[in-house]
């Protein structure tokens, strides 16, 4: 079991069901979010800079790609910069409504996104990715 994820959604009936289906899994202990890509950002912003050791940083990152203020292509670049390199190893799980072939063949140019997977989430999903990263 992981000890925290982050989901990164707008839709907060998105969020709620992905912490639900999680908790239900066994999947992770802790799950936070942030409803679009500038707030996952200052949430990674805000651990590079404090000394408080209770604060952890995520395991993995489930993100949805189309949100307003910051999207989920525009905080990959964010994230994947030097600015963000003790973090960028965290793996990424893009999360979508839609399976558009150009996002899929994207989201193979970042080395961090390690499945891209249909919105809602479910227990099955939770499954497969537990095998998958050997959990």
């Amino acid at each position: 079991m992981l000890e925290q994820i982050l989901c990164i959604d707008d839709d907060p009936i998105t969020l709620m069901l992905c912490k639900k289906v999680i908790s239900k899994s066994s999947f992770s202990h802790e799950v936070i979010t942030a409803q679009n890509g500038e707030e996952a950002l200052h949430h990674f912003n805000t651990l590079k800079y404090t000394n408080d050791k209770s604060k952890k940083k995520p395991e993995l990152i489930f993100l949805d790609l189309n949100m307003p203020i910051m999207g989920g292509w525009e905080f990959l670049d964010h994230f994947t910069s030097p600015d963000y390199n003790t973090f960028n190893s965290v793996p990424v799980i893009v999360l979508s409504s839609t399976i558009d072939p150009e996002d899929l063949a994207k989201a193979k140019k970042y080395p961090i996104i390690i499945d891209f997977l249909s919105k809602p989430i479910t227990i099955p999903m939770l499954e497969y990715l537990k095998k998958k990263i050997s959990l």
